[in-house]
């Protein structure tokens, strides 16, 4: 029996242990038991729980721990006295043996493999079945355990409300160990990475041109100032001159004056554009928009316009990230309360003016939560810059040339085979460390910002 099928059928026993803790616990009402705590329903919450969780841990683990038993079981084997003493090698056969026992007709590459196959299915097979035995008897136990509690005074509810609080308390804990994490591993390569490179070089240097070649201990041609530029650039000011203009044309349009028919079509057409991958904006902004742009800085005579360029990449981007300007300003726009806008009609304001001087400042938190969000996804956007605006790291202000981004140079220095010892691989976590900072201090400021409107027109 497969852990899959082992998880549904502990679902349905804790199904029906949540049927008969109910049904038991509603004949206390129906019999007239006046002191009765908890509802019923919170009894077959409590015998469910008893009957799944304990059940589901176990099965977690031991899904860990069977594919280790299984190998030691098979390492026992005496067809197993001839595998090679390399510790890569018989790590590949073995592997190669287990794929083989889940699929037949798998090609191999080890004759090995073919022999252990069948040994390998059986320890599977063996472990599967002792893990979903001892899985259905902790269910078993755990639902007599929870049916024996059952009473009119049990405090079902608080039992309840307490697991589901720290089932809460756990997800937000493993959210923040992961971010801590990821900071963490940041922190410590990107210090790494500085033993090999000057900090004022990689904050300050013009050069982009990374090597692993070591000179009197420095490394050279880290100069991100380059990347930054870009960044800032082709996600913070080309995309956004496109994406907040109409996001908020478009919001205000769907709010203010649009019919209910209109708006009923207008706004999921608008935010399909979010659920486009970007990898289709990617081809779209290489084979349409750049060769566009290019014929049109010739036409005007411009002679050194690049088939790949800053604009082309910041004009698709801009597009891709309208929904997510339009639909926070949408939000936040409709949220103003009415009487401010009727308040502001009856005083003899026009419709536009209304707009312009008491809805917009009053959604403005919303507005910029928006913008903050757009700013952030096209910060963080690579396929449309790899495709459209190339990977040469120029630091130039013509919207009509190459240039690249931070997250196109992780993922270039990233890719193949990278050694995590070299300045060229830890030069990508100490890109992103110094992405996350400045990420991080502009969320700060636009805080700031939105508290002190938010005080205002609260």
């Amino acid at each position: 029996m497969t852990i899959t099928a082992t998880f549904f059928l502990i679902a349905g026993l804790g199904l029906i242990a949540w049927v008969f803790a109910r049904a038991r616990a509603g004949r206390f009402i129906q019999s007239g038991v006046a002191s009765v705590h908890s509802l019923p329903s919170y009894h077959g919450w409590y015998a469910a729980m008893w009957a799944v969780v304990p059940a589901i841990l176990f099965l977690l683990v031991w899904s860990t721990i069977a594919p280790a038993l299984g190998s030691y079981q098979v390492l026992e084997s005496p067809l197993a006295a001839g595998l090679p003493t390399d510790a890569f090698e018989r790590a590949a056969i073995l592997s190669e043996a287990r794929a083989l026992s889940h699929n037949p007709d798998l090609k191999v590459f080890n004759d090995a493999a073919v022999r252990l196959a069948p040994l390998y299915e059986a320890a599977d097979s063996k472990y599967a079945m002792i893990g979903a035995l001892a899985a259905f008897l902790l269910c078993f136990a755990g639902g007599a355990f929870a049916f024996t509690r059952i009473r009119p005074d049990f405090r079902a509810r608080t039992q309840v409300e307490r697991t589901v609080m720290f089932g809460l308390l756990l997800a937000s804990l493993i959210a923040i160990l992961a971010t801590l994490g990821i900071v963490a591993s940041l922190i410590f390569e990107t210090i790494r990475f500085f033993g090999m490179v000057s900090p004022f070089e990689f904050l300050f240097g013009l050069d982009w041109n990374p090597s692993d070649k070591v000179v009197d201990g420095q490394a050279t041609g880290f100069g991100a100032v380059p990347l930054f530029w870009g960044t800032v650039f082709i996600g913070a000011i080309i995309a956004m001159l496109v994406a907040i203009p109409l996001g908020l044309m478009s919001a205000v349009y769907l709010t203010q004056y649009a019919s209910a028919n209109v708006r009923k079509w207008m706004k999921p057409i608008l935010e399909i554009l979010a659920g486009v991958p970007t990898v289709v904006y990617g081809y779209f902004a290489a084979l349409t928009v750049a060769p566009a742009l290019r014929s049109f800085a010739v036409a005007i005579g411009i002679t050194d316009a690049s088939s790949e360029s800053a604009l082309a990449a910041g004009l698709v981007m801009g597009v891709m990230i309208i929904p997510f300007v339009s639909s926070m300003a949408d939000d936040s726009i409709a949220a103003v309360p009415g009487s401010m806008r009727d308040g502001s009609l009856a005083m003899g304001a026009t419709k536009s003016e209304t707009i312009k001087q008491v809805l917009i400042p009053a959604a403005l938190p919303g507005v910029v939560g928006g913008v903050l969000l757009a700013v952030s996804r096209a910060i963080g956007e690579t396929m449309i810059v790899v495709m459209a605006a190339g990977l040469a790291a120029n630091l130039t202000a013509n919207p009509f040339a190459s240039v690249t981004t931070v997250t196109t140079q992780i993922v270039q220095l990233l890719t193949g085979d990278t050694d995590f010892d070299s300045p060229m691989t830890l030069a990508a976590f100490a890109l992103g460390l110094t992405l996350f900072v400045v990420t991080l201090l502009l969320n700060i400021v636009a805080l700031q910002i939105v508290k002190r409107y938010r005080e205002a027109y609260d």
